[in-house]
């Protein structure tokens, strides 16, 4: 592949996958209690599995020279951080949105997707930018970005899903799951040139990703999941989280 094209296409494929993943909402359509709690539950299910297998794993296999004998340390205080950062962000919204719910949970939402597309920008642009200076085979790093790129198809649809419920409107919950997307390219290129000074900040970014992410899906999914008594929306988070851990391990 010319290294131009693979460059390019590094940028924008990502990118493009959760916009296709997000424009399934289409199909979709909360009309009852049941659908809700299945189209809820796959999408606490993916973000469950990205957490752990595109998140925390990652960390804990590079935490930097300056942790390799305990990777454990930057990735449990990013992790923990990320909590904690969304609980404040959550008291921050019901302070501002104190007299429309429906706007603060779709911020929050929203707003956790996007930090979490950060760290795979900078770790796509590491990629492509390592391989460049190190004048290595630039296809070995394409295939990581289209590993990301695959993974992000069903991630689009699992950020669009419950922006629907919240929103209950499916262009603007189309819109917002692209836009949580386009950060992806912006810290792509970031990464890009900064891939030889930045990369030891990656596992606290990635780890902290993780903790905003487990906890929207705990504080605000599946309590929304569990409204009902349907087991369906149990069984569709394993299959999220299958389909999402065989995406991740595979590439």
């Amino acid at each position: 592949m010319d290294q131009t094209a693979a460059i390019i296409l590094s940028f924008t494929l990502p990118c493009l996958m959760t916009t296709l993943g997000a424009c399934l909402i289409y199909f979709f359509n909360h009309t009852s209690k049941p659908l809700t709690s299945i189209t809820i539950g796959l999408s606490a299910g993916i973000m469950l599995a990205a957490s752990v297998f595109s998140l925390l794993l990652p960390a804990l296999e590079n935490p930097g020279a300056k942790w390799e004998n305990n990777p454990y340390i930057p990735v449990s205080i990013g992790f923990v951080f990320g909590g904690f950062f969304m609980i404040i962000l959550d008291i921050t919204c019901k302070k501002l949105f104190k007299n429309n719910e429906n706007l603060r949970k779709p911020f929050k939402f929203f707003f956790a997707m996007t930090i979490h597309n950060i760290p795979e920008g900078l770790s796509v642009g590491f990629a492509i930018g390592t391989a460049v200076a190190t004048q290595n085979a630039i296809l070995s790093s394409f295939m990581f970005t289209l590993g990301i790129a695959l993974q992000n198809f069903p991630e689009g649809l699992a950020t669009a899903l419950p922006l629907q419920k919240f929103t209950k409107n499916r262009n603007k919950s189309c819109f917002l799951a692209i836009l949580s997307g386009i950060v992806e390219p912006i810290f792509a290129i970031l990464g890009f040139f900064l891939a030889t000074s930045l990369t030891s900040l990656l596992p606290w970014l990635l780890s902290f990703s993780a903790g905003a992410m487990i906890f929207v899906v705990v504080d605000e999914l599946l309590p929304e999941m569990k409204e009902t008594d349907n087991s369906l929306g149990s069984i569709l988070l394993i299959f999220g989280f299958v389909l999402m851990m065989i995406l991740d391990v595979a590439l």
